[in-house]
Parts: C-alpha cells; structure tokens; sequence
C-alpha cells in the first residue's frame, strides 16, 4: 500500500485495470479525494476467453494481456504518471494458474500486479462512485458489470450496508450461452431464463434483508462499468467515449429493454456498426444488457443513473 499524501498535495497516478474482458489504464491528477482523468485507454484482450471450464488462463490470453499492459505502461510514462498501479479482478483471483499471469506481466511491464479479493473490488467501486458528491448521501444500489463478476454494493450516504461480488459477467455468460448469429429467439429466452434464476436463488436472499434498511428512502440504481457506459454512449449516438458526456445520464428500464431487442435482434456484423458500441464488444455487449435488463426487472428499478467513476477511481485515491 502506497503512502497517503497531504490532502493538498496532487499525484499523477496511473492505473491499469487488468480485467477478464479486457485492459484499461487510467491517468489522472489526484487530490485527496479529488481524481481528475486525463486520459483512459482501454485494451480487449479476453483475459477470461475458454478460463471457465477448467480455470486455467489460456496461454495466448496471457501473452495479449501482458502486452496490453505494457502498452498502458509506457503511455502512463509518456503522460508522466508519478506512480503505477497494476490491479487484477475476478479473472485473474479465480485462476489456478494466476502466478503465470503475474509472472508475464512482470517481464513485460517490469511492473507487479495486485490480485483483490472481490470484497475489496466491491469496497473500491462503492468508494469511487460517492466520490461523485452528488451521490454522496443518497440511498443507493450500485451495480458494477464486469465481464466475470457482478459487484452489488448497498450503501446510504458514506455507511456501506451490504458489499458482495457474485459469478455473473458478461465473458462468463457469453462463455455459457453461446449465442448463434444472429442470436435466435430461443437463446434469447435461455439468456433471460438462467439470469433469472440466477437473481432469485443466488443474489435475492442476500440483498433482500439489507434491501429494507432503506425501506421509505427513495433507492437509486447506479450502474458502473463497461456496459452501463456503452448504452450511454449508445444512447447519445457517442462516435468515442466521453467521460463528461456520459457521467449521470440517467437510461429507463424501457431504454434498457428496448436496447436490448434490438441488439438481440442484430447480426454480429452490424452491431459492430453501431454508433457508441465499440466494435470489439459487440459480443458481450449481450450478456451485459441482458444483466442489467433482467436486475431491473426483478428488483423493481424503473431507471439507472449511469456512473463512470469506480474501481480504477478508488484505486487512485490511495485505498485499500
């Protein structure tokens, strides 16, 4: 753990966000709790790509992972970043062979790697979206879509009431269903089917009892992560991310499920030609609005503000 600064004092950090789905590097002046992004690049390498049926990382992931951080690396130097910080997710904490990627990394970058539990990921998104003062003393279910785990974090105001990372994301589900292309309505329905049951029996009994700690305060659904930004970006038709532009746009259930339709209803090849969607995850882009389509529905969410601050934001401000 890196040593806290005076609040007045301001860090260029960078961090790299060694996902299942993919490698994002942040660089931002940092004060205190103040995180001010100056450039983010995010790299697909398909970390998780064949990881579920063994848990082994495939050799080939590793290499492109490895290189992706590389890449984050030297940008983060020409941006002059004072200090980088190579976190990993669920991937990489649930591999039987997670040395090999911290080993690759190591050679690579010449940097090392901190695997967190997902109670920590889970402690760091909740940290970086009630940065956001707007959303710093309000009841909130903060949902943070990955591509191997799902964070559902509960908090009102800075107390934190329930935090727990569970085996949903989208490179996990898409790794189960399979879909053909175009995807066929009965896969569609197996998709809906197996998040359904996942909700009720896996996530439902844990959340429900918190859940009424806020019972007669309005619960807001914020959402985080790739897929929450890229039906953001989506939305407002975006030809790049846009970090301003997409931070607290608020998407209803009926845009939600109407995305979802329509993508469903989409070739491969012409999803990747839509405005807001990057090509590259025209494949998972499924499975992570069908996460979100189906928690709306089964806990009663009309809307979801859009948040782009989380992991990589926490983890610039020196916790953990």
């Amino acid at each position: 753990m890196q040593s806290a600064l005076p609040l007045s004092a301001t860090l260029r950090r960078a961090v790299i966000d060694v996902g299942t789905n993919s490698v994002k590097l942040l660089v931002a002046d940092v004060t205190g709790r103040s995180v001010v992004p100056l450039h983010e690049r995010s790299h697909q390498t398909r970390l998780g790509a064949g990881f579920y049926e063994t848990h082994w990382l495939q050799r080939d992931a590793i290499e492109r992972t490895a290189s992706a951080v590389a890449q984050c690396a030297d940008e983060a130097a020409r941006w002059q970043a004072q200090s980088i910080r190579v976190i990993a997710t669920s991937a990489a904490r649930d591999a039987r062979n997670q040395s090999e990627l911290q080993s690759a990394i190591q050679q690579a970058s010449g940097l090392a790697v901190e695997i967190i539990s997902g109670e920590q990921e889970a402690d760091w998104v909740f940290a970086g979206v009630t940065s956001d003062p707007a959303l710093a003393s309000h009841p909130l279910l903060i949902l943070d879509v990955g591509g191997g785990s799902t964070e559902f974090i509960l908090g009102d105001g800075p107390a934190q009431i329930f935090r727990r990372s569970f085996p949903l994301g989208t490179v996990r589900l898409l790794e189960r269903i399979r879909p053909s292309d175009p995807p066929l309505e009965s896969e569609w329905s197996a998709c809906h089917a197996q998040l359904q049951q996942f909700l009720k029996l896996e996530i439902r009994p844990h959340l429900d009892e918190p859940r009424k700690q806020c019972a007669g305060h309005a619960l807001q659904l914020v959402t985080t992560g790739g897929t929450s930004s890229i039906l953001a970006a989506m939305q407002l038709e975006l030809p790049a991310f846009d970090r301003v532009r997409i931070e607290a746009l608020r998407l209803t259930r009926k845009d939600v499920w109407q995305r979802q339709r329509h993508l469903w209803g989409l070739p491969l090849a012409q999803r990747k030609t839509l405005a807001g969607l990057p090509p590259n995850r025209a494949d998972v882009i499924l499975m992570g609005v069908a996460i979100l389509a189906m928690v709306m529905e089964e806990f009663g969410f009309e809307a979801m503000r859009v948040s782009t601050r989380g992991l990589r934001f926490a983890a610039m401000m020196d916790l953990g």
